[in-house]
């Protein structure tokens, strides 16, 4: 991911901070309607986990050129979401679900280009194997592009 790439999905990712409970509440009927079985992975109160939502993509978002940052992070994330019951295949839905809220949260300012940086947010190179899980947790907050 080139620099410019990065900053694009961080000041993109700034505009939609302000109205960051309304965004997220838009993610989560997205990611119900995608696959409503979904739902039965949420028990708690979904407000909250918006902000969780949003706190962990602000951390992450803000450190894509510090990935020794997050790697850590990102891999506890990956283990408490295999005990909830998080499969591969939702990873994929939450990114289509999370472009989708970031689409219609930035309106006109959600570009080709800006599409093409969000979806190039991929974790650090030679991590995919390492975090496996993990890994789909940033795949699954910040894009639809799988590995290879």
């Amino acid at each position: 991911m080139h620099s410019s790439q990065v900053t694009l999905v961080q000041t993109t990712f700034d505009k939609v901070l302000p109205i960051s409970d309304v965004a997220a509440q838009i993610f989560y009927d997205r990611l119900f309607q995608l696959d409503p079985s979904m739902r039965r992975l949420f028990n708690g109160d979904l407000r909250m986990q918006g902000k969780k939502l949003m706190d962990a993509l602000s951390i992450i978002v803000g450190n894509l050129n510090r990935p020794d940052r997050i790697v850590p992070g990102i891999r506890a994330l990956g283990r408490r979401h295999a005990a909830y019951g998080v499969q591969n295949h939702h990873y994929t839905t939450a990114g289509e679900a999370l472009l989708w809220t970031l689409e219609h949260g930035l309106g006109d300012a959600f570009t080709a280009e800006v599409r093409r940086a969000w979806t190039g947010v991929q974790p650090p190179r030679g991590d995919h194997e390492g975090c496996g899980r993990e890994a789909g947790a940033v795949r699954g907050k910040l894009t639809t592009k799988s590995s290879s």
